[in-house]
């Protein structure tokens, strides 16, 4: 038996193929250093939420409002490079797990400053 949903593996298949395809075949030169984080796919596998980290902040919904235009463009390269009965319907999502992680440690810092100066 695998040690994971069947979900969860279509999602990291899902995620390598649209970081290349947004890397090597998306062609617009508005789109900055764009990292595809993770996917969550829903257990039916009709929807796959992608979420992408973008380096700079002033272009994060500019570069989200471009893929999410450009989802149906990389749904179709899906379907030619996984050999899926069906293709989730892919939306774009900005993931905020890295400036969370960034505000911690922030916050534990300031913490360890403080206990420091006490």
């Amino acid at each position: 038996m695998l040690p994971y949903k069947r979900s969860e593996r279509v999602g990291d298949l899902i995620r390598e193929e649209v970081a290349d395809i947004i890397m090597y075949r998306l062609k617009d030169p508005r789109i900055g250093f764009v990292t595809v984080t993770g996917v969550d796919l829903s257990a039916d596998l009709k929807l796959a939420k992608v979420y992408v980290s973008i380096l700079k902040e002033e272009e994060r919904d500019l570069t989200l409002d471009i893929l999410n235009s450009s989802k149906n463009f990389i749904r179709s390269l899906l379907t030619k490079r996984l050999k899926m009965k069906f293709i989730p319907a892919i939306e774009f999502r900005i993931d905020t797990s890295i400036e969370y992680g960034f505000k911690i440690d922030k916050l534990l810092k300031e913490i360890k400053e403080g206990d420091a100066d006490t």
